[in-house]
């Protein structure tokens, strides 16, 4: 009597610890997308707006494929329609995260030249504004995370390792700076079509 007793009390035990497992293992969060080995929460929250990771793509730079950052791109609600994404007046964030030393000066003609392609040259009527980001970009190095948010009603914030650099205002401004990325002439197609849901490469 003794011993199935006590083969009673190791099965019940074990049947608690097997659950104790099986229930972490579920109740375990949900993990953080990766590429190539940058990891992005699934979720963030712009104002009162919950945003959802749309995809992350990685931007590559000269002929030769050079790796400058990894990017990942929130919105309210996933899309692969680009078109869609920049007609809506919705929050967004992107957040950039370095895998290389970039300086200030490279970034700013990187966005100048990203602003010229998304208004097809007739970007004079917001130089001020692009100015007014260009002043708010650090240099950044491997590791770093710059991050632009365009919250609904309000421009573009600028943000350095969770740090809040400044804001230009103007929902205009916001359009057109996402379209840097995914508009017609993005760095490179391979981060548009990452950011837009596919495959990071």
């Amino acid at each position: 009597m003794h011993v199935i007793k006590t083969i009673l009390w190791r099965m019940r035990v074990l049947g608690v610890t097997t659950f104790c497992v099986v229930s972490f293992l579920f109740c375990m969060p949900v993990s953080a997308a990766t590429c190539p080995d940058v990891n992005f929460p699934e979720n963030i929250v712009v104002g009162k707006t919950d945003l959802v990771l749309n995809g992350i793509g990685l931007r590559k730079a000269t002929f030769l494929g050079i790796k400058v950052y990894v990017a990942g791109l929130y919105l309210p609600n996933k899309s692969s329609d680009a078109e869609l994404i920049l007609s809506s007046d919705q929050s967004w964030h992107l957040l950039l995260h370095f895998v290389r030393d970039v300086d200030s000066d490279d970034i700013q003609e990187a966005l100048d030249e990203g602003f010229e392609s998304a208004t097809d040259g007739k970007v004079k009527a917001m130089q001020e504004d692009i100015d007014s980001i260009n002043k708010l970009l650090p240099d950044l190095r491997d590791g770093d995370r710059l991050a632009f948010t365009h919250e609904v009603g309000k421009g573009v914030s600028v943000g350095y390792n969770n740090i809040a650099k400044g804001e230009v205002m103007g929902d205009h401004l916001a359009a057109t700076m996402l379209a840097i990325w995914i508009g017609q002439e993005p760095p490179n197609e391979d981060l548009k079509a990452g950011l837009l849901g596919s495959q990071c490469e």
